[in-house]
């Protein structure tokens, strides 16, 4: 059975990126600790659209709907397959749960209604 990776387009304001980059630490932490294979988070830094021939390809900040003031982050979280996923986000959003108790005021450093989300099958691999 192939790999499955969970993938997520964010779009952070430039003056909170520091603030996204810790707490996206933080959940690297958390999700390679119950199980994850492997864990990104990656800034946008070559955004433009792609000449193809007689066409122009859409560039991530047009996609995201990002201004000058914000950023493109893509991030995406490797496992060994969907179940496998499904176990390790399980333990996950238990601890989050927990740990959100004590900081039910915390503000997130980005709107999460503006962040892309999906669950991938890994169809090739190299």
């Amino acid at each position: 059975m192939s790999k499955y990776v969970d993938g997520f387009l964010l779009v952070v304001p430039k003056d909170k990126a520091e603030e996204y980059r810790k707490m996206a630490i933080d959940g690297r932490d958390t999700w390679m600790k119950h199980g994850a294979l492997e864990y990104f988070e990656c800034r946008g830094e070559e955004l433009k659209q792609q000449d193809m021939g007689d066409k122009k390809s859409r560039h991530f900040a047009e996609v995201a709907g990002a201004s000058s003031s914000e950023e493109v982050w893509f991030s995406f979280i490797v496992f060994e397959s969907k179940e496998h996923r499904d176990a390790v986000n399980a333990k996950v959003m238990a601890e989050m749960d927990e740990q959100m108790k004590d900081h039910e005021d915390m503000k997130m450093p980005m709107d999460p209604t503006r962040m892309a989300y999906g669950g991938f099958q890994v169809e090739v691999e190299g």
